[in-house]
């Protein structure tokens, strides 16, 4: 089902999540060009105002004048036709896979997580032009002002540089987030909130603070300036503004990162399996709300792993998947399975003569045993039958090999239980053929179960199983099937005497254990 959320990336002017790969390019290609354009202005605004207003200092002469008057247009329309032309093309290139609808390699999902980065440095690079042509000119018409006109080209290259990461940012969530889509390692090494809090307090802070201590610079080191106090002044607030600005930036971005770094580490855990996770709630703003929240949902995990946990014991962990992934209905199929069948011998005369203590540590063991062979060999246990067990290979999950791995249970399993359970014996009957399979019941309550000859075929060879050799009885036509996808398996095992099924007339190949 397609979901529309107009601002899914914290703006309408970047589209739904589901829009096609051909508005999408559209919609980056305009948006990065105008504001890429708008920033640049905006720097040359800055150096125009940096030098000849905010700036104190001696008057512009004319001859200076004229040349910033040429100069910066000129090297504005350049830088932007340059900028955004260049930039623009060069990241519609890299983020070809995006606007295709392709699958993209990590290199290029790292490529364009770092394309806001590259456009950033763009522009340092072309301020970084303009930081040497400015002094140059102020050389040639007016020496004293080199200092005023290299601190607004830099300030004016800073601004627009860090503008531009800002924006390619935001232009480029769309394609950020299908390069993170199931990437969860490609998530480190971003710029965290930290990072971009020092960097507004750059932009709003430092930088006009800067240009206050420039300012007093100019002042107290022009040849007519005598002491001026208010220069003074104006520098040692800056300092105190810088340094306790920094500091105060620095604690109020620990106070959100803290928080959130606290429930990322958490939410590490979680992806790992691990639910037995609560993140501590020390903060009273909304970060603390989403403490408590991540709280909640690990809870609510905790309760849904343990209800899954029961019904995996209960139903067997591939119904239990089947059920969680919607798949479980009412309803069933034929399928070819083998089925195993294990019951105990003589339990009544062992429960009759042993405490009920003892009695409950034998079938423990009994059914430890059955368990983890049908559940190492890739088999459902269907249902415990007081002390009898019913296994299925091959539903319901399909399975090829069905007929070799429920007999290679049925080895190990006699060998096992002649090992640790030697108190009471067991029968082992396994029998292959076409079953009916599904859910039955109703829908408020049902079962995973078979119905049909194989079962029945397996509870009576297991009857007889209790006479033979080894205690195992099997069906020959499970050993042929077997011998398509193990073929070495037929010589694990003796055909027999063809045996008279009760319910039934016609006699049933079978074979046991080979000695």
């Amino acid at each position: 089902m397609s979901m529309q959320h107009s601002s899914a990336f914290g703006s309408w002017l970047l589209g739904p999540v589901d829009q096609g790969s051909r508005r999408l390019r559209v919609r980056v290609q305009v948006l990065l060009t105008f504001l890429l354009v708008i920033t640049n202005v905006i720097g040359a605004v800055i150096v125009a105002a940096l030098t000849l207003v905010i700036i104190p200092g001696e008057d512009i002469n004319r001859e200076f004048g004229i040349a910033m008057a040429i100069a910066t247009p000129t090297y504005v329309l350049v830088a932007v036709l340059f900028g955004a032309t260049y930039g623009t093309i060069s990241a519609i290139r890299g983020l070809r896979w995006a606007l295709n609808d392709e699958e993209p390699s990590d290199a290029e999902r790292r490529a364009a997580l770092r394309l806001p980065w590259r456009l950033s440095a763009m522009q340092v690079a072309l301020w970084g032009v303009a930081a040497v042509i400015y002094p140059v000119l102020a050389i040639v018409f007016q020496p004293r002002a080199v200092i005023s006109v290299a601190f607004a080209v830099v300030i004016a290259g800073l601004v627009v540089s860090t503008i531009a990461y800002l924006i390619a940012e935001f232009i480029l969530r769309p394609v950020a987030a299908r390069a993170l889509d199931g990437k969860q390692d490609l998530r480190r090494g971003r710029m965290g909130v930290q990072r971009r809090m020092l960097i507004f307090w750059g932009l709003g802070t430092a930088a006009p603070v800067l240009g206050l201590v420039v300012g007093a610079i100019v002042v107290l080191t022009s040849p007519e300036a005598r002491t001026n106090q208010f220069a003074i002044v104006v520098l040692g607030l800056s300092g105190v503004i810088l340094a306790f600005g920094l500091l105060v930036t620095d604690l109020t971005a620990r106070s959100v990162v803290n928080p959130l770094q606290s429930v990322t580490d958490a939410l590490s855990q979680v992806r790992d399996g691990d639910y037995d996770v609560e993140v501590v709630v020390y903060d009273g703003t909304e970060l603390g709300t989403l403490q408590s929240g991540f709280n909640d949902m690990a809870q609510g995990l905790r309760e849904r792993e343990v209800i899954r946990d029961m019904f995996g014991r209960h139903v067997g962990r591939e119904v239990a998947e089947a059920a969680a992934r919607g798949e479980v209905e009412l309803g069933g199929e034929t399928r070819v399975v083998s089925v195993l069948f294990v019951d105990l011998v003589s339990s009544t005369t062992y429960a009759t003569e042993h405490s009920p203590t003892e009695v409950v540590a034998v079938l423990n063991r009994f059914f430890g045993v059955v368990v983890e062979e049908v559940d190492r060999h890739h088999g459902l246990v269907n249902k415990f039958m007081g002390d009898a067990v019913l296994a299925i290979f091959g539903a319901p999950v399909a399975d090829e090999q069905h007929a070799s791995r429920a007999l290679s249970a049925a080895r190990a399993m006699a060998q096992r239980l002649t090992e640790e359970v030697p108190e009471v014996g067991a029968g082992i009957g396994v029998a292959t053929g076409e079953v009916v399979a599904g859910n039955i019941g109703d829908e408020s309550r049902f079962e995973y179960t078979v119905i049909g000859d194989a079962v029945n075929s397996a509870s009576r060879l297991t009857d007889l199983a209790k006479d033979v050799p080894g205690n195992v009885l099997v069906m020959q036509a499970t050993v042929d099937a077997a011998a398509e996808v193990a073929p070495d398996e037929p010589d694990r095992w003796t055909p027999s005497d063809p045996v008279t099924l009760r319910g039934r007339t016609a006699p049933t190949d079978v074979a046991t254990l080979a000695k």
